[in-house]
């Protein structure tokens, strides 16, 4: 079906002032619930939602006063990013011993599927590597805010397992993980590490909304 110009009008990114405003939710099954706890609370608390419908409404009439936004000005865009939650990573092998690896060790070892472990998380974590490096780099990292919880043990970090005892444990984690101090992935070693300024994830969304 064709595009027509409205139709590409609409589905340009809502903003906040004269930054573009982006939420990316990744992962699946029912570990969803996690962000969509997170998700409440900015609907409840925040009323974000509310603001970007109205922003958007804006942007559709051309409103001079959010745009235009030049490519990669990443000073410019508010970022929140909503993990769904990965299993603790408990570090069973490393590069030297996965280069000696054949077909078999890949796709088991030590009660883990390191190939299916590889395709289901590294993608995530790319996009987090990226745009933590971009915008530590160009000094706006507080513009960008990761809520991951890569703790997950036994039933948590299934993503099939539905029953009321695990669903209600996952939107506990959910709520717990917004008093959990704000994480950045470290450049160095790739670990997603807690900062050191006291802010937890709920007091970021609250920066971020103001």
């Amino acid at each position: 079906m064709e595009r027509t110009k409205s139709s590409i009008e609409q589905i340009q990114p809502p903003t906040y002032g004269n930054l573009v405003t982006i939420l990316s939710i990744d992962g699946g099954g029912i570990r969803g619930i996690i962000p969509a706890t997170i998700i409440d609370f900015l609907e409840s608390q925040l009323q974000t939602l509310v603001a970007m419908n109205e922003v958007t409404k804006q942007i559709i009439k051309q409103n001079s006063d959010f745009f235009p936004i030049k490519p990669l000005e990443y000073g410019r865009f508010l970022i929140i990013s909503i993990g769904t939650g990965t299993a603790k990573n408990e570090e069973k092998f490393n590069a030297q011993m996965a280069a000696k690896w054949g077909l078999l060790d890949w796709l088991t070892h030590s009660g883990s599927n390191p190939l299916i472990d590889v395709f289901t998380q590294s993608s995530a974590d790319m996009v987090d590597f990226h745009l933590s490096a971009v915008t530590q780099a160009l000094h706006s990292e507080d513009n960008y805010l990761r809520i991951q919880d890569d703790t997950l043990t036994g039933t948590d970090s299934s993503v099939d397992i539905a029953t009321k005892e695990n669903l209600e444990k996952l939107c506990h984690i959910g709520e717990n993980l917004l008093k959990k101090p704000v994480s950045r992935v470290n450049l160095e070693n790739g670990l997603f590490e807690q900062l050191k300024n006291g802010e937890t994830n709920e007091d970021a969304l609250k920066r971020f909304h103001y």
